[in-house]
């Protein structure tokens, strides 16, 4: 790779990768519509919304999309369906005209409340907008598997630095973490049942350059472990040295909206997208604490 386009270049992803590619050498330009700086990120950025279209002028060897509206809660139900599909159609006709591969994200919102670990060809279950976004977006890009080099990556509980500005859909690890070091209560749906498949941002950014070389498809971007949220209380008091308790409250979503839990099947992205994750969750969430003691460095 000598030259890149990160969609979406500084958000929570998109400014990881952006940031792990420049220190590969790779030239990088970014396009968001919100085009805020990214401490030590040396690209161009250019302010764009790509649901009303993508035209950038030179060759780009790969285009890793990661611009969305990725709040499942977002209040348009519309527009986060219509942006996140349109968005993808330019991309796609622009990765062509540049004869470009092709990485998106995709998503594990799409499994909804189906059976664990979560497999690429399950049935699908999508309970919001984002997820329904997102199969479409999957579905648009299987019929070009065999016509250009596009890789789907379905992200599962994704956390780690430069995802505060996301706000409440920040990961709980990031939200949990605060109330912990605050002296708080740590507060969670009851009774701290439910399963996540939490992911680290290294390992996300790392199955992102796996993609490059992989064969076209769709895979699953997790850990195959599920922790529970009481589990996650208790490694975050274990790495922060602390014992919070627990307040527990009542779930404020309807059971169809909601997903209860996410593991992943990691068999085919360790096959054939060449992945496997690196990080455990105790040495991850250790790694992230201590980056939020200094986020600039």
């Amino acid at each position: 790779m000598k030259r890149v386009l990160v969609t979406g270049g500084t958000g929570f992803i998109g400014s990881n990768l952006a940031l792990q590619l420049e220190k590969q050498g790779v030239e990088v330009v970014v396009a968001d519509v919100q085009a805020a700086p990214v401490t030590g990120l040396r690209a161009e950025i250019v302010r764009l919304d790509i649901a009303n279209g993508l035209d950038l002028p030179g060759s780009f060897d790969v285009v890793f999309h990661q611009a969305a509206i990725t709040d499942p809660r977002h209040s348009n139900d519309t527009e986060t369906f219509e942006k996140n599909v349109n968005g993808f159609k330019h991309v796609i006709a622009f990765s062509q005209k540049k004869n470009a591969r092709l990485v998106y994200a995709s998503t594990a919102g799409l499994y909804g409340n189906g059976p664990i670990p979560m497999q690429e060809d399950q049935e699908k279950e999508c309970l919001t907008a984002y997820g329904r976004s997102k199969l479409a977006m999957d579905e648009m890009a299987e019929p070009l598997f065999d016509k250009m080099q596009i890789v789907g990556l379905r992200y599962f509980n994704a956390f780690g630095p430069r995802e505060s500005h996301k706000g409440r859909p920040a990961s709980m690890i990031f939200h949990l973490g605060n109330q912990i070091k605050a002296g708080g209560p740590a507060k969670i749906f009851s009774y701290g049942e439910h399963k996540r498949d939490f992911i680290y941002i290294n390992d996300v950014v790392t199955a992102n350059l796996c993609a490059v070389k992989a064969p076209s498809g769709v895979y699953n971007v997790g850990t195959g472990v599920g922790t529970s949220f009481n589990g996650l209380v208790a490694c975050l008091n274990a790495v922060l040295g602390k014992k919070a308790e627990i307040e527990y409250f009542p779930m404020p979503y309807e059971p169809a909206t909601y997903q209860s839990n996410t593991i992943a099947d990691i068999t085919l992205a360790s096959e054939k997208l060449g992945f496997t994750y690196q990080w455990k969750l105790e040495p991850a969430i250790a790694d992230y604490m201590k980056w939020l003691e200094s986020p600039n460095s």
